[in-house]
């Protein structure tokens, strides 16, 4: 049987989301990044925009409106992703933890 969830915090998706958004703002705000200000902007954005579009598509209540939004989540993972290789790439950051979690 299918577990049924009441609250969107309590997805293990979400969380995992979360987690995206957090590794993101511990790389962006450290001292080996790389990036412009404009690129931090962008993939932070981004990040975020995984979780909330998770929230956004459980919230509105039918099940084709939340698979609609988490195929934007994923969307917006495979953009973080993408970023992060380039900046992998650009300045040698070693930062595969936090694309394996994407």
């Amino acid at each position: 049987m299918a577990k049924t969830y009441e609250r969107f915090e309590d997805l293990p998706v979400w969380q995992e989301a979360i987690r995206l958004v957090d590794g993101v703002y511990n790389l962006t705000e450290s001292k080996e990044w790389k990036g412009s200000r404009s690129l931090r902007d962008q993939i932070e954005r981004a990040a975020l925009s995984v979780s909330n579009n998770i929230a956004e598509g459980f919230e509105r209540g039918t099940t084709n409106e939340l698979l609609a939004f988490l195929y934007i989540a994923r969307g917006s993972a495979g953009e973080v992703r993408s970023m992060l290789c380039f900046l992998e790439r650009r300045g040698g950051l070693h930062i595969s933890n936090l694309k394996f979690q994407i």
